[in-house]
């Protein structure tokens, strides 16, 4: 079932009582051109921080992040493909990190994940500039299946974090999608994460939104009061 997108403005303008509040609350992706920009030490720095926020809470992640940066060099991908398991070890005994090895782990293997796709398309950036939204969730596959503690929400949640257009699986965008009729389970199926993108591709194709900001109006019609 397709989701009529003159409701779901009509309803999210309800909810925030006028068009400048609604157009401000709204999220904005970057341009092709601002996601070619970022060189990949910083998608290194983010993906581990989205990994990192996994379970625990965002501010308290975010609070620890200068200290990353200083442990682990700014994030450079060239040297972080080359941390041992000694290096970790040692990491785990900075009181100034969250000492999760199974994260800090995490570390250079999406290094290397980062490198290659860099390689292979001239920039990580660029590849991810380049990837077509209308299959976002191609993209979501693609990074679970070469990096490393990216499942669940985490590839969503990195790629929002990295300015790339998205939608995410929150709880309210389950709830809205099931109550218009789009997917009848939590999505944990490509089945059903194919269904969300179909529905996705078509609020996309009639409204000119980008996928974020459909996301977080869809979000908006599950009532919390």
């Amino acid at each position: 079932m397709s989701i009529s997108y003159p409701w779901l403005y009509e309803y999210a303008l309800r909810r925030k009582g006028s068009i400048q509040e609604l157009e401000a609350s709204l999220p904005v992706p970057l341009t092709e051109e601002q996601l070619t920009a970022i060189p990949d030490d910083r998608y290194l720095s983010l993906m581990t921080r989205r990994i990192f926020r996994a379970g625990l809470r965002h501010a308290m992640v975010d609070a620890r992040w200068p200290a990353f940066e200083e442990a682990f060099w700014g994030f450079d991908p060239e040297k972080m493909v080359l941390l041992s398991a000694e290096h970790i070890e040692r990491h785990m005994q900075n009181k100034a990190l969250i000492r999760h090895l199974g994260k800090l782990r995490s570390i250079p293997r999406n290094a290397q994940l980062i490198l290659d796709i860099s390689r292979e398309h001239g920039g990580f950036g660029r590849f991810l500039a380049q990837w077509p939204v209308d299959d976002i969730v191609g993209l979501w596959f693609l990074l679970r299946k070469r990096g490393y503690q990216l499942g669940g929400y985490s590839t969503p949640g990195f790629l929002r974090m990295a300015g790339k257009d998205t939608f995410l699986i929150t709880t309210d965008v389950v709830a809205a999608l099931i109550a218009r009729g789009v997917i009848d389970r939590q999505p944990t199926s490509q089945g059903t994460l194919r269904d969300m993108q179909k529905a996705f591709n078509q609020l996309h194709q009639s409204s000119g939104r980008p996928l974020c900001q459909l996301s977080a109006m869809l979000a908006w019609t599950v009532n919390h009061d």
